[in-house]
């Protein structure tokens, strides 16, 4: 019984101790983020565009700082009608995955109550930590709770990649940033609108009636009310817009630089603190994190053919310039002829 309770009295300082060099830990490792990419960056595969370089001619210009800001800025504007095209090539690029997907997804809902049970029993009192805020008591809308250590690191990102000049932080986090918002429009503003289920009863297992709007019915579906721009209790819950925002991010941070440890180890760990908070149904946090990671990866593939597709128009002018021929006419007299004589260089 002492050794029970000297473990737990050890895991409780631990956790204390995490919680306090989490802020600095995660501010060093935002602004560490930018020199590491950018040293790995350095070695790059053959068929990858390097949009921080300009080709003029035959010579290979690197551009200004103000030059890359501005051509992250404008590829982040400019790629968002191709953002949504790419975003449902991913969902049509492979209807057998996406009909799995769909129907694993449809089956884990059936069965929404027990699944939801024992993950209140088990997990949520299991995984039991929470971390300090970074924005006091007071809470913005967009750095409310646990979102504020995902959204100061994407801002850290941003702010660090414009001071090191480097392109690739630069865009990873503003597609980042546009990860967040479609996330918010297309999951909080519009499936959640249509499928309009109710939220788990936060104890399903002590028997008792849960208080209004939550519910014990996991197919609680299309409560209707009016488009709500701000999470509530009241028919919110299918999907999950923490999970489909967090992954959108992750996905997008793995597929820029080409490591998925990291960005799906800290987005999970951002999204397991404070676990009971989220009072979702098992079935909603496992299609939001799946809706984020499609549309994560349609925002990166967006970018990367804009990025294509410049390169291809830059490529098209310089062969257009190359192409051109310079020509001579020269009067010409000799014991054979007279006239003129027409010179042409290619």
């Amino acid at each position: 019984m002492r050794t029970l309770l000297y473990l737990r009295r050890l895991t409780f300082l631990m956790i204390i101790q995490l919680q306090r060099f989490f802020k600095i830990v995660l501010f060093l490792s935002c602004c560490s983020l930018c020199s590491i990419a950018q040293t790995a960056d350095s070695i790059k595969p053959s068929g990858v565009i390097d949009s921080s370089r300009l080709t003029v001619g035959n010579a290979t210009v690197k551009r200004g700082g103000k030059s890359i800001a501005g051509l992250a800025l404008k590829r982040a504007v400019l790629s968002v009608p191709q953002d949504f095209v790419q975003i449902g090539r991913v969902f049509t690029r492979d209807w057998r995955q996406t009909a799995a997907y769909t129907g694993g997804i449809a089956l884990l809902v059936l069965a929404d109550k027990p699944v939801t049970k024992f993950y209140q029993d088990e997990v949520e009192k299991a995984i039991d930590y929470k971390l300090p805020r970074l924005t006091g008591r007071k809470n913005t809308v967009f750095f409310n709770g646990n979102d504020a250590y995902l959204n100061f690191s994407i801002m850290a990102l941003y702010g660090g990649s414009l001071i090191a000049k480097y392109d690739k932080g630069q865009r990873a986090a503003l597609n980042s940033i546009k990860a967040l918002t479609y996330s918010y429009l297309i999951v909080q503003v519009g499936i959640k609108a249509v499928f309009a289920r109710q939220r788990p009863d936060p104890t399903l297992s002590d028997g008792i009636p849960p208080r209004s709007p939550y519910t014990t019915d996991p197919h609680h579906f299309f409560n209707f009310r009016k488009i709500s721009f701000r999470e509530g209790p009241n028919a919110t819950s299918f999907p999950s817009m923490h999970a489909t925002s967090y992954f959108a991010v992750a996905r997008v941070m793995a597929q820029e630089f080409d490591n998925y440890w990291i960005p799906y180890g800290a987005v999970s760990f951002l999204f397991l603190a404070d676990l009971k908070s989220h009072q979702h149904w098992v079935g909603d946090m496992v299609a939001g994190g799946i809706l984020g990671s499609v549309i994560g990866q349609g925002i990166v593939l967006s970018s990367k053919l804009w990025d294509k597709k410049q390169k291809e128009k830059r490529t098209g002018l310089n062969r257009h310039r190359k192409s051109r021929y310079n020509y001579q006419v020269l009067p010409r007299i000799s014991s054979q002829m007279t006239g003129l004589t027409m010179l042409v260089s290619l």
